[in-house]
C-alpha cells in the first residue's frame, strides 16, 4: 500500500483490512513515499518520521509490515521503481499496489505508466461519495486482465491526512482518528505545528490534558448515604 502517510491514520488501516480480506492477500506492506513527485514544493513531514509513524500504527497487526524501500530511495519517488524493486524482492508473488483512487485518476501521468500493470495489479480505495470510475482508461488495459483495475469504496476514508495535519495544527484533538501510538509520536515530534509553539489550551502536549485552572477542584461524592440535598446531612443509625 502506497502512500504519504502524513500521518497515517484509520482509513488507511481499514482500507489495507478490507483489500487483504477481499482478494485474500497473505501480506499488506505499507511503503510511505521518501520524496513524493507529486509534492515537490509541497510541505511534507520528514520521511523518517512517516515512516516510524507507519511502523507504530501498523505494529499490532501481524499481517502488516512497513517497507524503507521508498524512504531509503535518494531521488525522488515514483511508483513504478517502487513497483521494480518489490518484484525483485518477491519474484513468485502476485502484487496488488493499493493506493486512493484520486491518486489513481491521474496514473496516466505516472512516470512509465506503461509498466505499471505488468508489475502488479492496482486497487483503488475511495471515500464515500467519491466518483469511482475507470473511462479514463478505457481501451489502454484491452491486453490487460479484466481485474487490473479495481475500484473500492471505503467508508473509514472521510477520515483524510489534510484534516488530521489541519487539526494537529489548531491544537484541536486527533484522538480516535490515528492510532494511539501516532498522536503520541505527533506530540512528541511536534508534527504539524510551528517549532517551539505553545499550545493555546497551555497543555505541554496534544497527548496530555490541559491543567486544570479551576480554583476549587470538584470532587465527587462517593457516599452512598448521601441525598441529593447537599444542605441535608444523611441519618446513620
Amino acid at each position: 500500500m502506497g502512500g504519504t502517510f502524513d500521518p497515517i491514520h484509520h482509513g488507511h488501516l481499514v482500507a489495507a483490512s478490507e483489500v487483504a480480506d477481499r482478494f485474500g492477500l497473505d501480506e499488506v506492506v505499507f511503503v510511505p513515499t521518501g520524496r513524493p513527485w507529486q509534492k515537490e514544493g509541497k510541505e511534507v513531514s520528514p520521511a523518517e518520521d512517516r515512516y516510524l509513524m507507519t511502523v507504530i500504527a501498523t505494529a499490532s497487526n501481524p499481517r502488516f509490515s512497513v517497507s524503507r524501500v521508498d524512504v531509503d530511495r535518494e531521488k525522488v519517488t515514483y511508483t513504478v521503481d517502487t513497483l521494480r524493486d518489490l518484484r525483485a524482492k518477491h519474484p513468485d508473488a502476485e502484487l496488488y499496489f493499493i493506493t486512493g483512487a484520486d491518486a489513481l485518476a491521474s496514473i496516466l501521468s505516472w512516470q512509465d505508466w506503461e509498466e505499471l500493470f505488468s508489475l502488479a495489479k492496482f486497487v483503488g480505495v475511495s471515500r464515500p461519495g467519491f466518483d469511482l470510475h475507470t473511462e479514463h482508461l478505457s481501451g489502454l488495459l484491452d491486453d490487460h486482465p479484466k481485474d487490473a483495475v479495481t475500484l473500492i469504496e471505503v467508508p473509514a476514508l472521510a477520515i483524510s491526512s489534510t484534516e488530521c495535519r489541519l487539526r494537529a495544527s489548531q491544537d484541536r484533538p486527533v484522538w480516535y482518528l490515528v492510532p494511539d501510538g501516532v498522536v503520541q509520536y505527533i506530540s512528541k515530534r511536534n508534527l504539524y505545528r510551528p517549532e517551539n509553539a505553545t499550545r493555546s489550551d497551555g497543555a505541554a502536549t496534544m497527548s496530555e490534558p490541559a491543567p486544570d485552572t479551576a480554583t476549587t477542584p470538584a470532587t465527587a461524592n462517593t457516599d452512598p448515604d448521601a441525598t441529593a440535598n447537599p444542605d441535608v446531612t444523611p441519618h446513620r443509625s
